[in-house]
């Protein structure tokens, strides 16, 4: 095999390897029904029940058609399916969310490191968009409105708030059964220990007594 060709095939390898560790491994059985009374391995999937005692009900989650409690500071309500809410799901590489927002209701910016977010609007209208990595810093942002599908790719920073009137509701996927989340406001102000105030005063360009304040509200 020439030098040329065994440069491209390594580089196939490593390209494939990249894509196949991005996300969640594929499941090696039918399911693996997560075993709710066993511990499970940090950022992993959990335990798999006893396949002699799955049943139907393993696999369905009720309570997606019940709006959630949007009475907090951020004026959202989250309704998870999750491996520990639905066991069905583990190890299948899905996480599913109902999502309702008040007017007024919004998400910090934040972003999900390990999986991309597929939202569709059910009822209302939301502002969302995606912030580039750098250099460019683009800010790709479309209001959603019902029957339309936003996509945000993974790891990107991304905003989402309410511009109806009323309650908007919508449905939201990740490619993963562990998406994670990190707010920025909160990673940065709210850190413990917490991050030196001097150094967020140059970062962010303010003096220090207003970054002390704004860590001190955190």
């Amino acid at each position: 095999m020439s030098s040329i060709s065994t440069l491209f095939v390594t580089l196939a390898i490593i390209n494939f390897m990249s894509i196949a560790l991005a996300f969640d491994a594929r499941p090696l059985q039918d399911f693996c029904v997560a075993d709710l009374t066993k511990k499970a391995q940090i950022g992993g999937a959990a335990p798999c029940k006893d396949p002699e005692r799955v049943t139907a009900n393993d696999f369905i989650l009720s309570g997606f058609d019940v709006a959630g409690n949007t009475s907090n500071s951020y004026g959202v309500a989250v309704t998870s399916a999750s491996a520990t809410t639905l066991p069905g799901l583990n190890s299948l590489g899905l996480s599913f969310l109902r999502v309702d927002l008040a007017p007024n209701g919004f998400f910090p910016p934040h972003y999900h490191p390990r999986a991309t977010e597929l939202v569709v609007v059910l009822k209302g209208a939301l502002e969302i968009g995606f912030i580039t990595s750098n250099p460019t810093y683009n800010y790709f942002t479309k209001v959603v409105r019902k029957g339309d599908v936003f996509v945000v790719p993974v790891g990107l920073v991304h905003t989402v708030r309410n511009l109806a009137r009323r309650d908007t509701v919508a449905m939201v996927a990740f490619n993963s059964q562990n998406p994670g989340v990190t707010n920025i406001p909160n990673a940065i102000l709210a850190a413990e220990p917490a991050v030196n105030s001097v150094y967020l005063s140059k970062a962010f360009r303010m003096d220090v007594e207003t970054v002390k304040h704004l860590q001190n509200i955190f």
